[in-house]
């Protein structure tokens, strides 16, 4: 009779216990320019609700995320777009000026909502002008279902955005990159981690109220460790232009994740990582727990004319503050590519998670990266085309039929990829206008993931190069950087509907042109919302 109870009362609470459902993440950000000294020169600065970077997203996977976002920039416009997220039924939620939405016009509140519905360490950036390298930023950290371990074990979690910073705002970098002569934005005055860095107040002869070392903004960034734990750091990259490299004093880092995809784990030394990019990496606190360690990041692929970023490795319980007692490490040769390829090469699927590509696709493209001159003003090209972007927004203007006006040297055309189709991109390096010249170039899909086929040197050979592509055990990512006077292939599946940006993730390359947009099953988009639209000719639309 006793045990007829105990498994009747253990049926019932069975039938009881509450599954762990989806939830809800609602966020409400105040977007303004505020004063703030990050690298302790003053300069305007966009804020989310009085910060930069902005509110850490915190999600698990399922999770329906909400923010309402209002527009107090006074004079401009403003767009945020969700980097990593694949936006699946929700295209209008991609953030993406000129592409998915009419941008947030100033006074106004628009509400992005999206699933998340993979696992992983992603990011959010606004893509509206320039904005981005003023400061409008922040990390979206997706953790697994409560029922699923992860291939690998640590002990606590941490977030760190890497970014290079400019003292000239968006408005005179824009003016330049437009103007003939042409005036290039130059190397960027600082490194900050997670929005810190440190200028040399007094190699440019400012007063103390324009830059200030002793001011608490620009302290440097610590992660305090306990000793003996196992850490793992989502190291994220937005630079506007530089590639980096990220090393911890002492300390070798394991990648296990990349793009919110696990890898098959390999140890570095240094951390290569490009505008766009994220990783985990797993550490070990297991030095002298006497003292604190460099955490710093440096330039490569150009000349090195921005001062490395420094940070602290914390070990509790000395100050965080407390300066290490060696100098910090130097970082790797920045123009020596030959161990960034090696450590692209290395990125593969973990052997439990691999999901295998198609074996063949139905369309290739190769994108010719190159740098022109259009009536005398310098642009950046794909296959000789500079993009613009359009004031009617695509997904829009291909749902409603409307029509664009592309002409010969720019554009503002579209690819058309047949849904549920195999695409592949060769993505092909060339010199710049620079004699002798060829620049590293970190491409980004919205709206999809795609397989990593393959880097190479030189030239890419159609008959040749794809009897090599790894179809085997091929990482997955959004983001890949292409190598100077090389290329990169990368296959994806056209099952997304909507219209999709595919641009090179620095600011003043897409700018000046260097991005494509993708057009799928654009039939089965569901009703656009209104709210996305009132400017070109959707100013009937909904909006007034």
């Amino acid at each position: 009779m006793l045990l007829k109870l105990l498994a009747l009362c253990l049926f019932t609470f069975l039938i009881y216990v509450p599954i762990a459902e989806a939830r809800i993440r609602h966020y409400k950000w105040e977007v303004k320019y505020e004063y703030k000294s990050p690298d302790c020169y003053k300069k305007l600065v966009i804020t989310i609700n009085g910060k930069s970077p902005g509110p850490t997203i915190l999600a698990q996977e399922g999770d329906t995320v909400i923010v309402e976002v209002t527009n107090k920039l006074l004079l401009e416009n403003l767009a945020i777009h969700w980097h990593g997220i694949r936006q699946i039924g929700t295209p209008w939620s991609d953030g993406t000026e000129g592409v998915t939405q009419c941008p947030v016009v100033p006074g106004d509140t628009f509400k992005y909502q999206f699933k998340v519905d993979r696992a992983g360490t992603y990011l959010y950036h606004a893509h509206y002008g320039m904005q981005r390298e003023s400061g409008l930023y922040g990390s979206i950290r997706v953790s697994v279902p409560d029922n699923f371990t992860e291939p690998f074990a640590y002990d606590y979690d941490r977030s760190i955005i890497l970014t290079d910073w400019y003292h000239k705002s968006t408005y005179e970098q824009a003016t330049g990159l437009s103007s003939n002569p042409f005036v290039w934005v130059g190397e960027p005055q600082s490194l900050l981690i997670q929005g810190k860095g440190r200028f040399n107040c007094s190699s440019a002869s400012l007063t103390a109220d324009t830059c200030n070392t002793s001011n608490p903004e620009c302290s440097p960034y610590a992660i305090t460790v306990i000793p003996g734990k196992t850490y793992r750091l989502r190291v994220a990259s937005l630079t506007a232009l530089s590639a980096l490299s990220f090393q911890l004093e002492g300390h070798n880092m394991t990648v296990v994740e990349a793009d919110g995809h696990y890898v098959e784990p390999f140890v570095v030394k240094n951390l290569f990582i490009y505008s766009g990019e994220t990783y985990s990496v797993l550490i070990k606190a297991d030095q002298d727990p006497s003292r604190n360690y460099w955490m710093t990041t440096n330039v490569v692929s150009r000349p090195p004319n921005t001062t490395q970023g420094l940070g602290f490795l914390n070990y509790y319980p000395n100050h965080p503050r407390r300066s290490p007692p060696t100098v910090p490490p130097t970082g790797p040769i920045w123009n020596d590519a030959a161990p960034r390829l090696a450590q692209s090469r290395a990125i593969k699927a973990h052997h439990d998670f691999i999901v295998t590509p198609p074996t063949t696709s139905d369309r290739a493209i190769v994108f010719l990266n190159t740098q022109n001159r259009i009536n005398g003003y310098v642009q950046w090209s794909v296959n000789n085309v500079s993009f613009t972007l359009p004031h009617t927004p695509y997904l829009i203007s291909l749902k409603n039929k409307l029509h664009h006006n592309p002409n010969a040297t720019t554009s503002n055309a579209i690819y058309r990829l047949g849904f549920n189709t195999t695409v592949d991109i060769i993505l092909q390096n060339a010199n710049t206008l620079n004699v002798n010249n060829s620049e590293t170039h970190p491409w980004h899909l919205h709206g999809h993931d795609f397989w990593v086929l393959g880097y190479g040197d030189g030239k890419f050979d159609m008959n040749k190069d794809p009897k090599n592509y790894n179809l085997v055990n091929p990482i997955m990512k959004n983001t890949v950087p292409l190598h100077p006077y090389g290329w990169t292939a990368i296959r994806f599946k056209a099952d997304n509907p909507g219209a999709w940006l595919f641009h090179c993730h620095i600011e003043a390359h897409f700018y000046l042109g260097m991005g494509v947009v993708f057009e799928e099953g654009i039939d089965k988009v569901g009703e656009l919302p209104s709210s996305i639209m009132g400017c070109g000719e959707t100013k009937g639309f909904g909006k007034p």
